[in-house]
């Protein structure tokens, strides 16, 4: 019998005022009650928060619901996978000691239900993308984070959030050019042999074939929440909504 799938990308809790995120967190806790009882795994591939700066005793105010929902999925049994993002990547121990969700700085590759499965956030595979590439190398460099969090939680957090947003502001305007660098990406790691590769990253969805192989990119939360479901050797893309 086969094990069930679920994924999700770019939720970017923390992004809007107040009442709109609260509409969406409670569209993301209704998610996770929904995977408790109908998976057996769960993959969140990254920019679950829109910022996320966790200190050694401390981590930041708010989305109590989503840590609460999130702790009842994996004492149910259901092993959750989180792909930090460029948005998120500031965790220390927190989600794996206290939720029992397992973090993960860089790509990954599994089987499941006998297909190869390469996944990632996406950041930093565009090739032409020289610039973003050696700032995700500063950012997320231990010894630049450990001295960041000298700077007192209230002062850290704001500027993680401010810095996120500028940072949305640049990376919306950049041009990537015509084709979609992670279709490029995706096609490469197809024919090294994988049967799917899910992205996301560039907030738009995709579902492509290309040979044998598919390339899947969840988009995001901000306008058109989906989730990912891998069941009987079948990927599907569903609204939640």
């Amino acid at each position: 019998m086969s094990n069930t799938y679920l994924f999700i990308s770019d939720v970017h809790l923390g992004l809007k005022k107040n009442e709109e995120e609260k509409q969406k967190e409670e569209l993301l806790v209704k998610f996770l009650r929904f995977a408790k009882d109908n998976c057996n795994e769960l993959f969140i591939l990254g920019d679950l928060f829109d910022y996320w700066f966790e200190y050694k005793r401390v981590y930041q105010k708010g989305f109590f619901k989503t840590l609460t929902a999130l702790k009842e999925v994996t004492e149910n049994g259901v092993k959750v996978h989180y792909l930090i993002g460029n948005h998120d990547f500031m965790h220390l121990d927190f989600f794996e000691k206290e939720i029992g969700v397992l973090l993960y700085e860089s790509d990954i590759s599994t089987v499941l239900n006998g297909s190869k499965f390469y996944l990632a956030h996406g950041d930093g595979l565009v090739k032409n993308d020289l610039g973003y590439k050696i700032l995700k190398k500063i950012l997320r460099n231990k010894f630049i984070q450990k001295m960041y969090s000298i700077i007192h939680p209230d002062l850290g957090i704001s500027l993680a959030s401010r810095s996120s947003k500028a940072s949305r502001g640049h990376t919306s305007k950049k041009k990537y050019g015509e084709e979609d660098g992670l279709f490029t990406f995706a096609k490469e790691k197809i024919d090294s042999g994988f049967d799917y590769v899910l992205l996301g990253h560039l907030h738009r969805r995709s579902f492509n074939k290309y040979k044998n192989g598919f390339y899947i990119n969840l988009g995001s939360w901000l306008d058109a929440p989906c989730y990912g479901i891998y069941k009987n050797n079948l990927f599907e893309v569903i609204d939640w909504n």
